[in-house]
């Protein structure tokens, strides 16, 4: 099996989970790591043990060895990233959003048709294996026509006035934060296990803690410590802490979102419930390895994910025996396991992972949900 040489740009949380996740599947290796500077990248590449870094994410494009890239940075870095790595000839793999506007991602939809390489958007969610058992379902019909879906995303990280990041600034970010960050997660899901697109939204927008205090050092500076207010600036917050969006489907069915990054004691629960003409189904992210299945007639039930019950199309993302659970780290092996059979010629055909086309839908109903906010009315995506 061919090795394929990766470079990651970026190694803050979601940078080492791609290594790890790549490391996972055999025939890659992680060639080379760029950073902010090259005292930041040498650090990183010591402790993830990767051989070459850079300082410049541009020297590691010129690396010739390196036949992909995943990019791993700030918001506002993915579009100028991906497009000059699009321009290196390499293979892309960005984390979402896939840029800050629909015409950024426009563009890169069209250069990475025009250069035929490979290009992925990392929404993960939808490698939890149920998740395509779910999919597998409603293209069976088990689940009847889609009536009605409703769930959340929520978390707790910046709970706290104190709680600071660079999501927190329009101009590293964009101009949303849980709708763009966690909505599009859910949104995405939502319109791949259901195949029904969003037609019409209706959003309303809240900021709790219109001011935040920015620690003047690195928050590390601070371990074990009491803060002092002369420790902090007062920071202006012109981004959503919460978002609950109202909206219709392409066949008539209704649904309602809700994302909140201030909800105390949720770490990261995404929750829906599909509702449809023969069953519901409901699952949560915090416990991936079942699903709740609702009848009118008959008894509930919920249903574990074992290769031995799923539905055969089902079982090229599931790697272990029932009861031995997979989890989150496991949804990106997954999500790469399908990029890189494309990449190394294994398989052609459609894509069956998330592509730069699927970032740049999450970015377009991300504008019409802002849009609706502002004008506080529906709006129709088209």
């Amino acid at each position: 099996m061919e090795q394929i040489k990766v470079g990651v740009i970026g190694t803050g949380f979601i940078g080492p989970a791609h290594i790890e996740a790549l490391r996972r599947l055999g025939n890659i290796e992680v060639a080379a790591l760029a950073e902010c500077s090259q005292e930041v990248a040498k650090s990183k590449a010591e402790m993830l043990g990767i051989e070459k870094y850079y300082g410049d994410y541009k020297q590691l494009l010129k690396d010739r060895d390196i036949k992909s890239v995943h990019i791993c940075s700030p918001n506002y870095l993915h579009y100028k990233m991906a497009k000059e790595a699009l321009d290196a000839g390499k293979h892309v793999i960005c984390e979402k959003p896939l840029a800050i506007s629909v015409h950024e991602a426009k563009e890169l939809v069209e250069l990475a048709d025009k250069k035929d390489l490979v290009n992925a958007v990392n929404f993960n969610i939808r490698y939890y294996p149920l998740m395509r058992q779910v999919k597998v379902m409603v293209e069976k019909g088990d689940v009847g026509d889609i009536l009605a879906i409703q769930g959340s995303y929520l978390q707790d990280w910046l709970f706290y006035q104190t709680d600071y990041n660079w999501r927190l600034e329009p101009e590293m970010s964009g101009q949303s934060r849980a709708i763009a960050d966690i909505g599009s997660h859910w949104m995405d899901l939502i319109e791949c296990i259901t195949g029904l697109e969003i037609v019409e939204v209706c959003a309303d927008f809240a900021t709790f803690h219109k001011i935040r205090k920015k620690p003047l050092k690195p928050i590390e500076t601070y371990a074990g410590k009491v803060l002092q207010p002369e420790d902090y600036e007062d920071m202006p917050i012109n981004t959503e802490d919460y978002a609950t969006v109202l909206f219709r489907l392409e066949n008539g069915g209704r649904g309602v979102m809700t994302v909140n990054q201030v909800a105390a004691g949720r770490k990261n629960r995404l929750y829906f419930e599909l509702d449809g003409s023969k069953k519901s189904i409901a699952w949560e992210s915090e416990t991936p390895n079942q699903i709740w299945i609702g009848r009118r007639d008959g008894n509930n039930e919920v249903m574990m994910r074992d290769p031995s019950l799923v539905y055969p199309e089902c079982r090229g993302v599931i790697d272990y025996p029932g009861g031995h659970n997979e989890g989150f780290p496991d949804t990106f092996k997954q999500l790469l396991k399908e990029v890189y059979s494309d990449i190394s010629g294994e398989r052609s055909g459609e894509a069956s992972y998330p592509t730069f086309k699927d970032g740049l839908r999450e970015l377009l109903l991300c504008e019409k949900i802002i849009e609706s906010n502002k004008n506080r009315a529906w709006i129709k995506v088209t």
